[in-house]
């Protein structure tokens, strides 16, 4: 499908569908939350929407004198999931069926706008005759994105900038330095150089054929990079031009690369989404190189996340990682993100069953000592234990899968979307305003957000409850009904988003 086709579709599907700025209705009968394909701030605001508009930014920047970020949200996507198609490693190629047609149902009813796949999409040990880039079955791929866009939903497929198995026919050493490896779960890779001419020579052109061949909406990189201020090997790889600056606060082949993968990314209207490592961000100075940044792999506490992430350039991601992190609920990633402008990933499509780090004739190069074999075969014991549920749906899941998830995440978004929609000024966290009667407690952090409506997030990170007296009345975005009131008493490890009456 090419990227016209694509707009008509996507655009067709949201007005059959009634999600283009309308509502649409989820399981159980719970209201999704609204969506829209087209910035209607610029085709769709009356005057007098646009006055309210102007009105409400020109009340908060009156009323904010010190804030971490301001921020003017435009082509936000903040409804993401990762969705699983299935087993890889496995003892046969997955493939679509009606599961997935309903997954999808499910998907689009509750909000969400983009997919991400992981490398399960394609084929990367060259197991049933694929590769890193070329999927198995490439009209089950094409198909699935089909699907995803009759359904008003992008889809990313996975690539990497530098990791390739180091048992790939088509690796060259000469790419990348040695010793410069990756070993964990079935993966034996090697992360080739940024500044390998020969290797952006190899990947560039399969990136671009993601795109032509399967069309897909734009890509998720997996960095595969190590910073400069973390690298312990310096010796360049035999195929490496030393062209740019590099420092411990600049990556400069790197930052160079993205920006390239970006720049044709954009050039065919798509969206690049990139993860790093961890909490990092890609360290391109000036440079733009993504539209979302993925953070959460590996980080075993939230808290500390939150702190690191809280003021990278928009728009985060987060994915909090429960392999090795824990939370004391569900609400808990919505506390640590909508403050700060972010919204946690959902976890997705066909189950995760874990049987991937026990397929024959697979190497595991660090067998049981490594921490995803040993994750996912917890969970192919849950899984064999329990074949009805409750699923896990990625390596980064719950295990057992915790069946409060969706709703919660479905619950969330329908308050979140309309406080960020197109054409939003944002102010993240306030420090001196006049928005409050008194200060803020210590440990509660309050952002603002105004368009046609004015929006307050109050958080509070503390363990005992407080009293926050907002200048204005406003109403609990939970009960829209309800009564305005200027008093709001928040318990500990609770969030609440407040509309301006």
């Amino acid at each position: 499908m090419d990227r016209r086709t694509f707009l008509k579709t996507s655009t067709g599907a949201a007005a059959a569908s009634g999600i283009g700025g309308v509502v649409a209705v989820s399981q159980g009968g719970q209201t999704a939350a609204p969506r829209s394909d087209a910035p209607a701030v610029l085709s769709g605001y009356t005057a007098e929407e646009h006055r309210r508009r102007l009105e409400n930014i020109g009340r908060c920047r009156g009323a904010i004198r010190s804030c971490m970020r301001k921020h003017l949200i435009t082509g936000y996507l903040p409804a993401q999931c990762c969705y699983n198609l299935g087993e890889y490693p496995a003892r046969k190629p997955w493939t679509l069926g009606p599961y997935d047609e309903e997954e999808l149902d499910r998907l689009r009813d509750q909000g969400i706008q983009l997919i991400q796949l992981f490398d399960e999409w394609a084929d990367p040990l060259r197991l049933f005759g694929g590769d890193k880039f070329t999927p198995v079955d490439p009209a089950a791929v094409r198909r699935f994105i089909e699907m995803a866009h009759e359904r008003g939903m992008k889809v990313l497929p996975y690539a990497s900038t530098c990791f390739l198995q180091r048992t790939d026919p088509d690796f060259r050493q000469a790419w990348s330095r040695e010793g410069d490896n990756l070993e964990v779960g079935y993966w034996n890779m090697a992360r080739c150089s940024p500044a390998s001419p020969g290797w952006r020579a190899y990947l560039l052109p399969r990136i671009v054929r993601m795109f032509d061949e399967f069309g897909a909406d734009g890509i998720y990189i997996d960095g595969g990079y190590v910073w400069n201020a973390r690298k312990r090997l310096h010796t360049p790889a035999e195929d490496e031009v030393v062209a740019f600056e590099e420092t411990p606060e600049h990556d400069g082949a790197f930052a160079d690369l993205l920006a390239l993968i970006y720049g044709e990314v954009k050039r065919r209207g798509g969206v690049l989404k990139v993860h790093v490592s961890g909490d990092q961000r890609p360290q391109s100075g000036e440079l733009k190189v993504y539209d979302y940044l993925w953070v959460g792999e590996g980080v075993g506490n939230a808290e500390r996340m939150r702190e690191a992430v809280k003021d990278h350039p928009p728009y985060v991601v987060p994915c909090i990682d429960m392999t090795f992190a824990t939370t004391a609920g569900d609400d808990e990633p919505f506390l640590h993100a909508i403050p700060y402008m972010q919204f946690p990933l959902l976890q997705a499509g066909k189950p995760f069953t874990g049987e991937r780090a026990s397929i024959p004739g697979v190497e595991y190069p660090r067998g049981e000592k490594d921490f995803w074999v040993r994750r996912c075969r917890a969970i192919w014991e849950h899984h064999r234990a329990h074949p009805d549920g409750p699923h896990t749906y990625g390596i980064w899941d719950h295990v057992p899968g915790r069946p409060e998830t969706r709703s919660t995440h479905t619950r969330w978004l329908r308050q979140y979307l309309p406080m960020v929609e197109e054409g939003t000024r944002a102010w993240l966290e306030i420090g001196e305003s006049a928005l409050f009667s008194r200060p803020l407690p210590p440990g509660v952090v309050a952002s603002a957000f105004a368009n046609r409506g004015s929006y307050l997030v109050l958080a509070n990170y503390t363990e005992e409850a407080v009293d926050v007296p907002t200048s204005d009345a406003c109403v609990d975005t939970r009960e829209p009904g309800s009564r305005p009131s200027r008093q709001w008493r928040l318990g500990g490890r609770s969030l609440v988003i407040l509309r301006r009456s």
